[in-house]
Formats: structure tokens, C-alpha cells, sequence
């Protein structure tokens, strides 16, 4: 497998879970900007969005959009356990967690990178983060991890996501679970 990445990227959940699910693998870095690889060569051949993560299989079939590359990783490696068994109610639990994470936590901290948004724009977002990370914490009730016990793959997701934070200015202090602020 080959991973394309871009630090900072949400592409690190991915290698995250990588090293946690103890697969091999390869990675590729992407320059955003250039959407060149360090070789020269150009990224949208690869993968015609220009984003990452993407996942290179061994068949050279190409995985795009991080939650369904996390969940591809968890399936090849389930003694790591990094995400329950597929068909489980767990496991849409999780489904449901990482399409939360990328629609309401990851696509909200996109505004505050865009230098092009207004701070009328900025100011909604910040609101927005508070509230959807009031869920989230509530959510988790009495669990250490985001749907569990376990470190899962929304853990990891979750992580790079709120990492974010302190490029763009966004206070975490107002939370509490340790997976959402950090300590």
C-alpha cells in the first residue's frame, strides 16, 4: 500500500492508523499547492481531486476520502481492533462518528483555513465547533475514547481534526474529555 499524504493533512489519520494497525506500507508526500509528488511528477494523474489522503492498494486500485481509507485499514489489520466488526451495531456507531467528524468538525475548521472567508464566516464556524463539540463531548457520556473504551479510528480522526486548533485560533480550553482538548 501507498499512502499519500500532506503534513498537517487530515491524510495523518490515515498514517495513524497505519502504524497502529501494523500494516506495510509507503508513503507518498503531496504538495497541496503544486499538487506535485516530491518526485515532480503530478499528483491529479493520480488522484484528479488534488486532496488527500488517498490509499494505493497492491491491485493499484486507488481508496479516496479519509473515513472509508480508515475503515479499509482497520479491516486489514482486526487484531488490531481499531474499529469493530463490520455489520455490527458498533460499527455504524462508528460509521456514524466519522461521517460527523468530516461533515461537522472537519469542513467547519476548513473555514477558519480559508484566507478568502470573512470573519462574519470565521465567527460561524468558531460557533459552530463549540456547539458540534458539545455534542460530541456529551455524547461520549463516561467513555475515555470517542465511541468507547478503545482508541478506534474516530480516535485518530478526531485527533488530526482538533489539532487544527492551533493554527487557526480556536480555544479547546471550554471542553473537558481529554480526547477533545488534548491533556
Amino acid at each position: 500500500m501507498k499512502l499519500y499524504y500532506a503534513p498537517g493533512a487530515c491524510s495523518l489519520a490515515s498514517h495513524i492508523a497505519l502504524e497502529e494497525a501494523g500494516l506495510k506500507y509507503e508513503i507518498a508526500r503531496v504538495n497541496l499547492k503544486t499538487k506535485q509528488l516530491a518526485d515532480g511528477s503530478d499528483y491529479l494523474q493520480i488522484q484528479p481531486y488534488g486532496y488527500v489522503p488517498a490509499l494505493q492498494l497492491k491491485n493499484a486500485d486507488m481508496l479516496t476520502e479519509g473515513p472509508a481509507i480508515l475503515q479499509y485499514i482497520a479491516d486489514q489489520a482486526p487484531g488490531a481492533a481499531l474499529a469493530p466488526v463490520n455489520g455490527s451495531f458498533a460499527r455504524y456507531r462508528l460509521q456514524s462518528t466519522l461521517n460527523f467528524i468530516a461533515t461537522e468538525l472537519h469542513k467547519t475548521f476548513s473555514v477558519l483555513f480559508d484566507a478568502t472567508a470573512g470573519e462574519d464566516a470565521k465567527t460561524k464556524a468558531r460557533a459552530k465547533l463549540d456547539g458540534r463539540l458539545a455534542q460530541l463531548e456529551q455524547s461520549m457520556g463516561d467513555a475515555q475514547f470517542v465511541v468507547g473504551e478503545q482508541f478506534s479510528i474516530a480516535d485518530a480522526y478526531l485527533f488530526v481534526c482538533l489539532s487544527w486548533s492551533q493554527y487557526v485560533g480556536y480555544n479547546l480550553s471550554q471542553f473537558t474529555k481529554p480526547i477533545v482538548t488534548g491533556k
